[in-house]
């Protein structure tokens, strides 16, 4: 009984007694609601509960007796009240065990089941609690991960508000850690996170791929202690099969551009024997645009700021801000981030589409409205200043795709996509046609004449020489593609 109490909790007791009974075994609610039930076979008898509780409820009530019988024909009812909390604590009226067995009862069954009370009462309490324990865990990550998106979204102010119901307080700057660890082993990996740092760091179970954590951690001081090691050193030291990938340390309110760069270091850190990388060194694309990118991402996305849905239940600009953002990072999994159904997911990017002028399926105009997003959220004063340049297109006179060509051909962009594209130099062959080809294996593997896996394999090791991630959202595509289109534009000119 004890073993059982242990092993297989309140079902494992309930299908023992089904059999030592020779009949049927059950908790019933003192509706009369079956809670849990066993029986000895598949075609056991089931027996009138609702009966059986109206006719021994006022028996067990009443009289204050702890098992009442009741002599149902060919059967015994045998009802015993079970105590699922402490006196004082939680509801008074609990269960009742129920076993009907076949007449005459056997010989000491009466003994076993006010024997079983007991461990069957403490193993009910503890599933009970079980169950509530889970559903707290579930509301705090749930908390944590609307939290994580209102960061990610640029709502700092809202997110500072629904984190101070929770521990710890929200760092800045920060720097965010994205760990990948093995299939089903995120609780210890985040345990082993919480014992590194101390607690100080906010955990969160990434909403998108089942595998990965995110950790947005307090930015180490300038002079750390001797001997300190970095929390993420220490997880990536102590867990033998995750991988770990840390931004650079970006204001609170840039946690989307910290979350970009610790996955491109992640992609890097799985080619490592170390399993660790940080972010290198390496401009932002809105902080280089200058004013004049500062007013084409105004231009580009005024239709969208200025949305006003027909009906109360349409999404308004925000929500649609917001699933730009999440589309572009995530591709399709932003079902996942956005809590949506797939159709729901398209029919907002058409609308999107149609409020920017923009062809979506195009690499191009993907491109256009990531840079146009992370220029908005960059603070103006962060914008590199740049004098007009003699001989360069007019900075205002088009619309999505013109008005980016004048941008893209400034000299601090130049400059930006000569340190992107200087670890291909000479080799971006693979590079130039998978990103002609919207960035799909299958159309690139055909234009260069080798295989799909052969693509991916070439792919693979650019991820390692750029430091970037190619072939996972969020990728550095959208990247790539302004750097490629900036030097093309000016050769040609």
């Amino acid at each position: 009984m004890h073993r059982l109490a242990r092993t297989g909790g309140t079902a494992g007791l309930l299908r023992w007694l089904a059999g030592r009974a020779e009949g049927w075994a059950g908790l019933v609610g003192p509706d009369g609601t079956v809670l849990h039930a066993a029986a000895r076979t598949a075609g056991a008898m089931v027996p009138d509960v609702a009966g059986l509780m109206a006719e021994g409820a006022s028996a067990l009530t009443e009289r204050g007796v702890q098992a009442y019988a009741v002599d149902t024909g060919a059967y015994t009812a045998l009802l015993f009240p079970l105590s699922v909390f402490p006196p004082g604590v939680g509801d008074d009226t609990g269960p009742v065990l129920a076993v009907v067995t076949p007449r005459p009862v056997a010989a000491g069954l009466a003994t076993l089941l006010a024997d079983v009370v007991l461990p069957l009462s403490l193993c009910l309490q503890a599933e009970t609690l079980e169950r509530k324990r889970r559903r707290v865990d579930l509301a705090e990550s749930r908390g944590r991960e609307a939290v994580l998106h209102l960061l990610m979204t640029g709502q700092l102010s809202i997110a500072q508000q629904v984190a101070g119901a929770l521990r710890p307080r929200l760092p800045d700057p920060v720097r965010v850690c994205v760990v990948e660890c093995s299939g089903g082993g995120r609780d210890e990996v985040a345990r082993v996170c919480v014992d590194a740092d101390g607690g100080r760091s906010w955990i969160v179970r990434c909403p998108v791929y089942a595998r990965h954590l995110i950790l947005v951690m307090p930015a180490e001081a300038k002079e750390p202690e001797p001997g300190a090691v970095p929390t993420d050193e220490t997880v990536a030291a102590r867990v033998g099969d995750c991988v770990v990938g840390v931004s650079e340390p970006v204001p609170l309110a840039d946690t989307a551009t910290g979350y970009r760069q610790a996955f491109h270091a992640l992609a890097v850190a799985r080619e490592l024997p170390a399993r660790h990388a940080r972010f290198g060194v390496s401009p932002d694309p809105a902080l280089v645009v200058g004013p004049a990118g500062r007013r084409w991402a105004d231009e580009l996305l005024n239709p969208l700021l200025t949305h006003v849905p027909r009906r109360p239940q349409d999404p308004g600009s925000q929500e649609l801000l917001a699933t730009a953002a999440s589309w572009l990072a995530f591709s399709s999994h932003a079902t996942g981030h956005l809590k949506v159904h797939r159709n729901t997911l398209a029919a907002r990017l058409r609308l999107i589409g149609e409020l920017l002028g923009l062809d979506l399926n195009r690499l191009a105009d993907q491109a256009a409205l990531d840079l146009a997003l992370r220029v908005r959220s960059t603070p103006a004063p962060a914008c590199t200043p740049e004098p007009a340049q003699s001989g360069s297109p007019a900075s205002g006179t088009s619309k999505a795709a013109g008005g980016l060509d004048a941008v893209l051909v400034r000299p601090a962009v130049r400059d930006w996509a000569d340190r992107q594209l200087a670890p291909v130099l000479g080799a971006e062959e693979t590079l130039r046609t998978w990103v002609r080809c919207e960035g799909r294996l299958g159309p690139a593997a055909a234009e260069l004449g080798i295989s799909v896996p052969g693509v991916r394999k070439r792919l693979t090791r650019l991820e390692t020489v750029l430091q970037r991630s190619l072939l996972r959202p969020p990728s550095a595509r959208y990247d790539l593609w302004l750097a490629l289109r900036s030097r093309d534009l000016t050769a040609a000119a």
